[in-house]
């Protein structure tokens, strides 16, 4: 897919992004190159893999379930804080 002036307008419109007109041609040449790269991917032939497909044998290895010992990380992030108290940060209300 080549991205052309129209298409860039739309994605300038959507994403509320303004791209300044020294980089568009620039822009627009990354983007066609991204979707070529993208349009590779539609030549796999993906029909024999199922939905649940994964490289690693017997799925993804879970780490045991055990419990850590009590650490002071809370209390050292929050003695930073200008306020905090009950393992909370304490900040101005902005919704009234």
């Amino acid at each position: 897919m080549q991205i052309d002036d129209t298409v860039l307008a739309k994605l300038e419109k959507l994403s509320h992004l303004g791209i300044d007109e020294s980089k568009k041609e620039e822009v627009k040449a990354q983007l066609t190159g991204i979707l070529s790269y993208i349009d590779n991917l539609n030549e796999l032939n993906t029909d024999t893999l199922s939905a649940a497909f994964s490289t690693l044998d017997g799925g993804t290895p879970l780490r045991e379930d055990t419990p850590r010992e009590k650490n002071d990380i809370a209390q050292n992030i929050l003695s930073h804080a200008p306020n905090a108290r009950d393992d909370f940060f304490i900040v101005p209300a902005i919704i009234e």
